[in-house]
C-alpha cells in the first residue's frame, strides 16, 4: 500500500481545520446566440471557530466548481479576530459597506448568536458564542458580509489599545473597573 506524501496529508490537515458555510447562490445568465447560458456565483464564509474567519466569492458554470472557488478565496483572505474570553466581542461596534450596515454588541454568556442569517454564518465560522447583531441597511447578503467584517475589522483588544497607549494592560483593566463602580454609585 503507497502512502502519499508528507506535504500532502499535512494541506489537508491545515485545511480541515477550517469550516466553511455556504451563504447565498446566486443564478446568472448570459443572453448568448442560442438562448440562455447560465453560470452560478457562491458566497461562503470559512472560519477555524477560534478567532480567524474569512469570506470568498467564486464564480463558475456548476454550482460545486463556484463553491470551491468561493471556498479557497475564503482561505486566502482570513483575517484575526480579538474575542474576549473567547466567546464575545470585546466592544460595540459599527460596520458598513456600500448600503450595508450593522451594529454589533457583545453579550453576557448564554446570550448566544443573535443575527440575521449572512451574519449568523460569519459568527459561526469565528467561534463566537454571545453576540447580538444588528442588520440597518441593505439586506444584501454580499453587503451584510462586507459590512460584518469592516466591524470586526474594527475590534480592538485591551492588549493592543495598551500596547498603542504605552501603558500596562493592567492599568487599562482597572480604569475599566474604577468607570464601572462610578456608574453604579451614581444610581
Amino acid at each position: 500500500m503507497a502512502r502519499e506524501p508528507r506535504d500532502r496529508r499535512d494541506r489537508e490537515e491545515r485545511e480541515s481545520e477550517f469550516t466553511d458555510k455556504l451563504v447565498h447562490i446566486n443564478r446568472v445568465a448570459k443572453v448568448v446566440k442560442g438562448g440562455r447560458r447560465f453560470g452560478f456565483a457562491a458566497l461562503v464564509v470559512v472560519g477555524d471557530e477560534k478567532g480567524r474567519v474569512g469570506f470568498g466569492h467564486g464564480k463558475a458554470r456548476e454550482v460545486p466548481e463556484a463553491i470551491r472557488k468561493a471556498t479557497d478565496a475564503a482561505k486566502r483572505g482570513l483575517i484575526r479576530v480579538p474575542l474576549r474570553e473567547g466567546r464575545t466581542l470585546h466592544h460595540d461596534v459599527a460596520g458598513r459597506h456600500g448600503a450595508g450596515r450593522v451594529y454589533l454588541r457583545a453579550a453576557p454568556p448564554g446570550t448566544g448568536i443573535i443575527a440575521g442569517g449572512p451574519m449568523r454564518a460569519v459568527f459561526e465560522t469565528l467561534g463566537m458564542q454571545d453576540v447580538v447583531a444588528k442588520s440597518l441597511g441593505s439586506s444584501n447578503p454580499y453587503n451584510m458580509v462586507r459590512a460584518t467584517f469592516d466591524a470586526l475589522k474594527r475590534q480592538d483588544s485591551p492588549r493592543s489599545v495598551a500596547a498603542r497607549r504605552n501603558i500596562k494592560v493592567s492599568t487599562l483593566q482597572a480604569r475599566r473597573r474604577d468607570l464601572g463602580e462610578g456608574e453604579q454609585a451614581a444610581d
